[in-house]
């Protein structure tokens, strides 16, 4: 089960994740490196979750109540490298947008820092 099935959020927007950064993400699930809690830098209590098929940014204070998630990746007949991947972005606070590329450049940096030292 989905760690945001239970909850509901405030609005759902089509989004695609730029495909450098899936590539990333792809290759840490596929080392086994996941599940990963990535606190945001100048973001007190807030952190960016990265699980096998979810993207959460969390409220680490609130029982990592989501603030935002990238779901429902559309990526089964991916046939390029190059392509954003499309997918789902659920937000579940009226202020999430701020947290977006935060959280997104977070994990960003982590999974290269933790793919290049194997």
């Amino acid at each position: 089960m989905s760690r945001v099935g239970e909850v509901p959020c405030y609005a759902q927007r089509p989004e695609q994740l730029d495909a450098a950064l899936y590539n990333l993400w792809r290759r840490a699930r596929s080392r086994g490196i996941l599940p990963l809690r990535i606190p945001l830098p100048e973001q007190a209590g807030v952190v960016m979750i990265v699980e096998e098929r979810e993207l959460i940014c969390a409220n680490a204070r609130q029982n990592d109540l989501p603030i935002l998630a990238w779901v429902e990746f559309e990526d089964r007949h991916r046939s390029a490298l190059h392509t954003p991947v499309p997918c789902k972005l659920n937000y579940y606070h009226f202020a999430a947008s701020r947290y977006r590329a935060r959280a997104l450049a977070a994990m960003a940096e982590e999974l290269e820092r933790r793919l290049r030292r194997g």
